[in-house]
């Protein structure tokens, strides 16, 4: 497995070892040993996988009593992927990076807690996966307007669809520093 560090310390890109034949493929989605080897010393609690249509944005999402960091990857489809450092203490604070997933490139993206998340599908339709940390709680939902303009994500998508809370997420500058990581 080939990880590849990020301007955003703790934020990884992840290029699994894969074994292909005329058969198809095979590859390691998660081992701890191998994540731990290279700083993604985590225990995951929760798997999700959705699966959305072309131009869904999803995000900017966080959590905050209970932060979740997250393994995320695709399974079919492509999405373009991105974490926001929003830990007030952080010099990169304010800063994203981005990085589309797919499954023909079999990358995965490493977020660790103390990041906003965000996604758009740029394929027909996509099924994404994602391990985390902690396990949800509804009441400890909280996200950043999508095109925040202070974040400025170059996302690749016009007009996305978004849900309704999506839509009314406040902007970065907007949010009461009670409501951002300290960590």
């Amino acid at each position: 497995m080939n990880v590849i560090e990020t301007p955003l310390p703790g934020v990884y890109e992840v290029e699994p070892t894969v074994f292909d034949d005329d058969r198809g493929f095979f590859l390691e989605t998660y081992r701890t040993s191998r994540y731990d080897d290279h700083g993604m010393s985590v225990r995951f609690q929760q798997s999700n996988h959705t699966h959305s249509g072309h131009g869904t944005l999803r995000g900017l999402h966080y959590q905050l009593a209970r932060p979740q960091g997250k393994l995320v990857y695709v399974a079919r489809g492509e999405i373009f992927d991105v974490a926001v450092d929003i830990r007030r203490s952080s010099p990169h604070f304010g800063q994203w990076h981005g990085v589309l997933l797919n499954d023909q490139n079999h990358k995965q993206l490493f977020i660790p807690a103390g990041f906003a998340h965000g996604f758009c599908v740029v394929s027909e339709t996509v099924d994404l996966i994602y391990l985390l940390t902690d396990e949800y709680d509804p009441d400890d939902q909280h996200a950043i307007r999508w095109n925040d303009p202070d974040i400025a994500v170059d996302w690749p998508i016009e007009d996305p669809i978004l849900s309704e809370k999506d839509k009314i997420c406040p902007y970065f500058s907007a949010v009461p520093h009670d409501k951002l990581p300290t960590y």
